[in-house]
């Protein structure tokens, strides 16, 4: 056969695949279907190797070429217009034909010539004929709306970085830019950013259907959550209202469905034919072993041709696009735009370098949309170096599966590092330790006024590490069950027969994180690092370190949230200011570990059982793949005991795991697979032997074997068993060497945010002072002085607070208190707003010490009514001296008094106005002036 023959062959049977029929010149019968593609169509150029016809009307045409011409298709572009513009034999119209195709068979290349820059793009495969009926019967096409038919954006509402991102998108829209990504940070609205475009799209571009790809079930229902939340501009009804909204859970889209939202694992499920159990979705694509490959390439699927999305938004494309998943979306023909809060140089290169939005989270905390913070060390002596247990010493012993516990001698001496905590060995003491230095410094340092323990999330190393953690919050704050709770994927697993047991729902937990009073503390191992919204959370503890920087960044990103007082005061009752910082307390180093940019994309040989058990389930079940799991598995039954193996063999439906690793490692044995391959052609009637087995006959038995070898892995039940008993199938208990604090206190990085925000002080007052009222109170003579009125306070501390700057009086205090602590006085109290006079005085040099404005004023006070009582023939009477302390205390947190002030509650209580000019007389007026220049200046 011929390299054309070949390509042909290839051709017919892709047409074939998205329903053509396929006929030659000499029995052609256009009443036979409603797409016929005609093979040597004669024209008055030559003849075109296919014609295409749709309901008996020529549409298209179809320039066939050899395999090795596919690097230098485009040069062939120019043959497929002039046999599109040729006249065709036997037919008087000789309007151009719109569609065009140059194809390998391999290799497909599409241009629509309706299109205002008719542009070539590849495409997986042929468009079915009714895609190419319904689109010569439209007016204009796609990328025609998108370039004309846009109106300008209705701003309100909507964030300037949001406005930026909205208009960005639809200008490379319109240029027909095929990939577009919008790099904004956590926090600023990714989602209703998208969704105001999917909105737009839909109404004003035409289209037909769009995709919205996230990695985990949990994004997906937070995201469908927000198209049911979301009201356009122009229309007073929600989204769902308007436009058909289905969350994909199975693999039908249904066909009146206008935006469709999906797993990425799903719509690989659906594509491959790879089935894959429900709970792969809730495998975030961040913990996949680097370099997986699929076992089962994505094919053509009639019931979702390549056609059926114009658009696919890619959530937090940052880590959902590379290796198992790009053929996921090379499949559709569809604009791509990718959503992230954290690129690195792949989302940069798959996207083309097009970014049309870049919103940074240094830029969204300046614009008051994320708020900044602050790291906190707490280092102890066993998480740096480790301890040792020794032999003949009575400890428990805790299976790690079933956590049950026996009392027994250590049988050697056991040395242990920081990084085996939780793993091989538990230390109570060492979490103890930790979580009551958190307790302190919250309550002493991060946020003294607090009444109730800010939300607080706490990242763990497993689900057993987090089990150890929540005991302990709960003992060490004297708290029961609802104070802290666990925020997993799934309820519970019964470890003896791998079914679900009833527990805590995380959506319900998670809700009541978000929303309600407790729990005040969650703690999670990886379900909320990344995309989930949960805004009043003010405190992020790292109990386990973080290798990629991508990810440590996006679980950051959990705090970042601003939130308006009386939002944050639902929650947390005793706040009294909007959220203005979140604090990182870090109790592992994770902010001084060395970070990777990203992931590589060569496969690790290292790569953890943990991660090729979640690959397994997710459908990278390629030969490295399942090689390395199986050999894994080989290991592991030589390490575990009878009791262990015996549970592994109850989960696993009676396979044992010796047997679980023979058909891993069996599936792929080319031996095997030429059997099976021979044993398929004969039950189907094909004649064949090992030499002319096919290719492809011997890719379907080498992929029946693998799935039939993984299919036990989809119990998530038998993984998590498998995971835990990889490591010694029991945790010592050290409960002998007692940890302790050696360092607990802000770090370097706070230090320097409070030096520039000391300096940022200091510089603004010396720029502005001639703007600004109440500064000019300040840098006046004493003679030349104004009265100091609350809102020349209220102005200053407006200005301040404002972006750039956004300096609280709080967070200033704050500053001044880490760069020059002795100096500081006060920082357990609640800061006042007059404390802000406090502030200036001490910047300015006026003060030698920072304390609060209140303590200033009581100790002016204290030195005039003494000056007073010596220099008066009769001191203050009793009556008067409390009337004088009601006027300082009202100086105190007003900065100036007048007559209108006796009206105030506590003035008023005492009788007001008139009953202090029954006290003092005529002399009222001069002691409120004499008060407010010497207790203020």
């Amino acid at each position: 056969m011929t390299p054309e023959a070949r390509a042909r062959e290839k051709i017919d049977r892709k047409l074939q695949d998205a329903g053509w029929e396929i006929q030659d010149m000499s029995s052609i019968n256009l009443g036979a279907a409603s797409g016929i593609a005609v093979r040597e169509y004669p024209t008055d150029t030559g003849p075109a190797d296919y014609l295409l016809f749709v309901d008996r009307q020529p549409v298209g045409v179809i320039e066939a070429k050899r395999d090795e011409v596919g690097e230098n298709l485009t040069v062939h572009e120019a043959q497929t217009e002039r046999y599109a513009t040729s006249q065709l034999k036997w037919r008087k119209d000789n309007a151009p034909l719109r569609f065009l195709y140059e194809s390998t068979g391999q290799i497909i290349h599409f241009t629509d010539a309706g299109d205002p820059r008719p542009r070539a793009r590849e495409v997986f495969h042929f468009y079915q004929p009714r895609t190419l009926a319904e689109w010569a019967a439209q007016p204009d096409t796609l990328r025609q709306r998108l370039a004309t038919q846009m109106p300008p954006l209705p701003t309100e509402n909507l964030r300037d970085c949001q406005i930026g991102a909205v208009t960005g998108l639809e200008k490379s829209l319109a240029m027909a830019k095929p990939r577009a990504l919008v790099h904004m940070a956590t926090g600023a609205g990714k989602t209703f950013t998208a969704i105001t475009s999917v909105y737009r799209l839909l109404k004003f571009g035409g289209a037909k259907r769009i995709l919205f790809l996230v990695d985990t079930r949990n994004l997906g229902k937070q995201a469908h959550q927000e198209f049911m939340a979301y009201t356009p501009p122009d229309d007073g009804r929600k989204f769902t209202e308007l436009y058909n909204v289905q969350r994909l859970a199975s693999s039908r889209i249904d066909p009146h469905a206008q935006v469709c939202i999906s797993t990425i694992q799903r719509m690989y499920s659906i594509l491959s034919g790879e089935v894959i159990d429900d709970s792969a979705e809730d495998i975030s694509l961040a913990e996949l072993p680097p370099g997986t490959k699929p076992a089962r390439e994505v094919r053509y699927n009639p019931a979702v041709p390549i056609e059926t999305f114009d658009f696919i938004i890619i959530d937090e494309c940052h880590r959902s696009i590379y290796n198992l998943w790009k053929q996921v979306l090379d499949y559709f023909d569809a604009f791509l735009i990718g959503l992230t809060a954290t690129p690195d140089k792949r989302t940069y290169g798959f996207f083309n370098e097009n970014v049309v939005a870049e919103y940074s989270y240094e830029q969204s905390v300046i614009d008051g949309v994320n708020v900044g913070y602050d790291v906190y060390e707490i280092e102890t002596q066993i998480t740096k170096a480790g301890a040792e247990v020794k032999a003949k010493e009575w400890v428990d012993h805790r299976h790690r599966e079933t956590r049950a516990k026996r009392w027994a001698e250590t049988e050697e001496d056991t040395d242990y590092t920081g990084k085996e905590l939780d793993r091989s060995v538990v230390n109570p003491s060492q979490i103890r330790a930790v979580i009551q230095a958190m307790k302190s410094a919250v309550e002493n340092a991060l946020f003294p006024h607090r009444k109730e323990v800010p939300k607080t999330l706490i990242f763990a190393k497993t689900d057993s590490h987090a089990d150890d953690i929540i005991q302990i919050v709960r003992e060490v704050y004297g708290e029961g069950n609802a104070f802290c709770k666990k925020v997993t994927y799934r309820a519970g697993t019964d470890t003896s027969t791998g079914k679900s047991v009833p527990g805590d729902d995380p959506d319900t937990v998670l809700s009541n994180f978000r929303n309600d009073y407790h729990p005040r503390i969650a703690v999670t191992v990886d379900m909320i690092a990344t995309g989930t919204d949960v805004k009043p959370l003010e405190v992020l503890l790292f109990m386990r370190d973080v290798r990629s920087k991508g990810y440590y960044e996006q679980m950051k990103g959990r705090g970042v949230r601003s939130l308006d007082v009386e939002s944050l005061k639902k929650v947390s009752g005793s706040a009294d200011s909007a959220k203005t910082r979140f604090v990182l307390i870090d109790a592992v180093g994770v902010e001084k570990s060395l970070k990777t940019e990203s992931r590589p994309l060569e496969k690790k040989p290292g790569a953890s059982l943990e991660q090729l058990l979640k690959s397994i389930a997710v459908g990278g079940r390629d030969e490295d793949t399942v090689l390395s799991l199986g050999n894994r598995l080989v290991r592991l039954a030589k390490q575990l005991d009878d009791k262990a193996q015996a549970r592994i063999t109850q989960v696993a439906r009676g396979l044992s795991l010796r047997e679980l690793a023979r058909g891993l490692i069996e599936a792929v044995d080319p031996d095997r697979v030429v059997a099976d391959a021979l044993d398929a052609a004969k039950a189907a009637g094909i004649t064949r032997n090992e030499d002319t087995l096919t290719p492809g006959e011997r890719d379907a038995a080498r992929e029946r074997r693998i799935a039939a070898a993984c299919q036990p892995f989809d119990d998530p039940a038998l993984r998590d068993m498998l995971e835990t008993a990889r490591r010694e199938h029991e945790q010592l208990i050290d409960h002998l060497n007692l940890d302790q604090v050696t360092f607990s206190g802000f770090g370097a990085q706070a230090e320097a945010k409070a030096q520039a925000a000391v300096q940022a002080f200091a510089d603004y007052l010396h720029q502005h002072k001639d703007e600004i009222a109440a500064l000019g109170f300040f840098y006046a003579q004493p003679y030349q002085r104004r009265p100091l009125t609350f809102a020349m306070i209220e102005d200053l501390h407006e200005a301040l607070s404002r972006p750039p700057l956004m300096l609280t009086t709080e967070r200033l205090w704050s500053a001044y208190a880490r760069v020059q602590a002795s100096k500081v006085k006060g920082a357990d109290t609640r800061r006042q707003l007059t404390d802000l006079v406090a502030l200036v005085r001490f910047a300015l040099g006026m003060d030698d010490e920072l304390k609060p404005f209140a303590d200033s004023v009581d100790k002016r006070f204290q030195a005039w009514i003494f000056r007073h009582n010596a220099q008066r023939a009769t001191s203050f009477t009793p009556e008067q001296t409390e009337w004088l302390r009601l006027i300082k205390d009202h100086i105190a947190s007003s900065c100036a008094i007048s007559r209108e002030d006796f009206d105030y509650a506590q003035l008023a209580a005492k009788g007001g106005l008139q009953k202090a000019w029954q006290v003092f007389g005529e002399q009222l007026d001069g002691l409120l002036a004499e008060m407010n220049e010497e207790l203020v200046a």
